[in-house]
């Protein structure tokens, strides 16, 4: 009798076993533990010491921790532990499907990044965001472009005003978007697809991204001469279409308008004490990078005195400096100026052949540090780098690490407390990241460590690529992403969608 009872037995206890081994294998799980860190927690508040533990993907508490036997433990040393830094305004949209592990930004403390500014943006983002998973170190999100839907309906035939149907039909792009999960609509309305828009078109397609809480993120029509009532331009349309406004990379952009920051910052002001929603982003550098035919603005790139024109507003042809041009692969690295030495002709000779052939991408020295400062002072102005994986701008891979060791520590501009709730908890809310930008119990544990002493950008506009120091350990969703130099190889990021 007992012998015939042994296999039921068995597979009694063999379904036991198995149906608790799941609760085992939880209780076991290990934790990683941070000692003895300053911790800037991404508010605002001053630092404090204390412990970190790490559980999954999960802050699951802060204090004065004793150790345990599941503890895998990190002496943080006194080095400062804050927010992984969120990049509200990056261009990796194809650098990420190359290169996942995305080194230089993760060795700036970049832990989450939204690409698609500008205007140009991924599309559809289902697609895009389907080629990302599982396999990237850094969390993305994404914003819909509005040169990409205009392109999407108008084709190459955009240098026009679109017509009422054609309006609807990128509305109704705009709308797929958003349900797919982008967390906003950008424009780029200074570049050559974005450029005859009208501000009507702007309002529609924004109200298609408000119906979903979505925000309006803006490379304005104009950053030099006409900044000022672009600036105005962006709030109508927020106001109009009744969601937040977002400036990238808010600066006086030539020498013409040096000193007027302080007009733009009262033009801000004045609308946020009137209750409308309107932040900006910087970065921290005085030359912007974008495609040569902006120096025109008049668009008649073959007429020599409005070019002639463009050149003086930006300090001259020795300021511009050509970075990626596809038609002359010699030219890259050089300036306009060094360019038509060369060829013994004059840079607005080189100038009309470029845009002649295709273009050109361009570095150009023409703003002013005190603008920088002004904008960078105000409490809602954001660390941004307008960067990205492979950018032939420095600020690329030095972004976050020249804000944290030139800004705050040379220059004393700021705390550095002010300086992490820019480039996290001051993020995260704008986008609505309800997990992401704090160091709190139950957040993400996306975490940046780092020296405070000596924490600093290498990147130059001669060796864009050079990674920076004092970053020590990166930590995206519990996961170590950046260890004393160098990357790990994991790819624990998430794809970010809109909720």
């Amino acid at each position: 009798m007992f012998t015939s009872l042994k296999p039921l037995f068995c597979i009694f206890l063999f379904a036991v076993i198995a149906a608790f081994a799941p609760i085992s294998v939880v209780g076991q799980q290990r934790s990683t533990l941070i000692v003895n860190a300053d911790i800037i927690d991404g508010s605002g508040r001053p630092a404090f010491r204390g412990d970190i533990r790490i559980k999954g993907d999960r802050i699951v508490k802060i204090g004065k921790l004793k150790r345990t036997a599941d503890d895998d433990v990190i002496d943080a040393g006194g080095f400062v532990i804050a927010p992984g830094f969120i990049d509200i305004h990056n261009h990796s949209e194809s650098g990420l499907l190359k290169e996942g592990t995305a080194a230089n930004q993760v060795s700036q403390g970049i832990t989450t990044l939204f690409v698609g500014p500008d205007g140009g943006s991924p599309y559809p983002i289902d697609d895009y965001f389907l080629n990302l998973s599982g396999k990237v170190a850094v969390n993305v999100g994404a914003f819909i472009g509005h040169a990409s839907v205009r392109e999407a309906v108008m084709k190459n035939d955009y240098t026009r005003k679109a017509t009422d149907d054609e309006i609807k039909r990128m509305a109704e792009l705009v709308d797929l978007s958003m349900r797919q999960g982008a967390f906003g609509l950008s424009s780029g309305l200074e570049y050559d697809v974005g450029f005859s828009a009208s501000t009507e078109e702007m309002v529609a397609l924004a109200r298609a991204a408000a119906k979903y809480r979505g925000i309006y993120m803006t490379h304005m029509r104009d950053e030099e001469e006409g900044m000022l009532d672009a600036l105005r331009e962006s709030i109508r349309i927020g106001r109009e279409a009744k969601l937040p406004v977002q400036i990238s990379h808010i600066k006086m952009g030539n020498r013409n308008v040096w000193g007027k920051s302080a007009e733009a910052i009262a033009i801000v002001e004045e609308a946020r004490r009137s209750g409308f929603d309107v932040t900006a982003d910087a970065y921290p550098y005085t030359a912007w990078a974008s495609t040569i035919t902006v120096l025109v603005p008049s668009r008649k790139h073959d007429d020599r005195s409005e070019v002639e024109r463009g050149l003086s507003n930006v300090g001259g042809a020795d300021k511009v400096l050509v970075t990626s041009c596809s038609a002359h692969r010699d030219y890259e690295g050089k300036t306009l100026e060094q360019i038509a030495a060369s060829k013994n002709t004059t840079p607005v000779d080189v100038y009309i052949q470029i845009v002649k052939d295709g273009g050109a991408g361009v570095v150009c020295n023409s703003m002013n540090e005190a603008d920088v400062k002004a904008f960078y002072e105000q409490p809602w102005v954001m660390v941004s780098s307008d960067g990205g994986i492979g950018s032939r701008h420095p600020r690329g891979t030095g972004t976050f690490t020249r804000v944290l060791g030139r800004f705050v520590r040379e220059n004393n501009w700021f705390s550095l407390e002010e300086a992490v709730r820019k480039m996290s908890s001051m993020p995260a809310a704008r986008l609505r990241l309800k997990d992401r930008g704090s160091i709190k119990k139950g957040m993400k544990a996306d975490l940046v460590l780092f020296d405070k002493n000596k924490v600093i950008d290498r990147a130059t506009f001669a060796e864009p690529q050079t990674f920076s120091e004092g970053i020590r350990s990166v930590f995206v969703n519990g996961v170590r992403v950046w260890s004393d130099g160098k990357i790990t190889g994991a790819t624990p990021g998430s794809i970010l969608r809109r909720h």
